[in-house]
């Protein structure tokens, strides 16, 4: 079997683990799975998930975005988390410009990013008809 047969999960460092617990289920409202001394992991759909672990030397040092949610609708899961406190980023750069909501649109997919109170940037994005999303 080869790694494709198998689940994957992203695991994200953070510095401090109760204010990454808050963030991660109160304003994304993501459910605990197993919650360890150095760490929780939180299932998502289709046997995914994401294990938040303390590790404050690597805390928010990944540049890129580490992990995307594929949404049905991006405006009401920007909606719903907004409401929660998170704040979505917004870019002005070759390649990615996104409008005054912070929403890149792609033609074939749209997608927004915001970041955990570590700066470990996530996505979400909604592929349109004809595309698939892209994180």
């Amino acid at each position: 079997m080869g790694l494709s047969d198998y689940t994957v999960e992203t695991a994200v460092a953070v510095s401090d683990l109760e204010r990454a617990r808050d963030f991660y289920e109160r304003a994304l409202g993501l459910k605990p799975g197993e919650v360890e001394e150095q760490g929780s992991r939180y299932p998502c759909g289709g046997g995914t998930g994401i294990f938040v672990y303390l590790s404050p030397d690597n805390a928010g040092s990944a540049t890129a975005t580490v992990a995307g949610w594929l949404v049905d609708d991006l405006d009401a899961t920007m909606a719903d988390l907004a409401s929660r406190g998170v704040e979505f980023e917004r870019y002005d750069m070759p390649g990615i410009k996104t409008d005054a909501n912070g929403v890149f649109d792609a033609g074939n997919f749209r997608a927004a990013w915001f970041k955990d109170p570590d700066g470990n940037t996530f996505a979400v994005s909604q592929r349109s008809a004809a595309g698939q999303a892209i994180r």
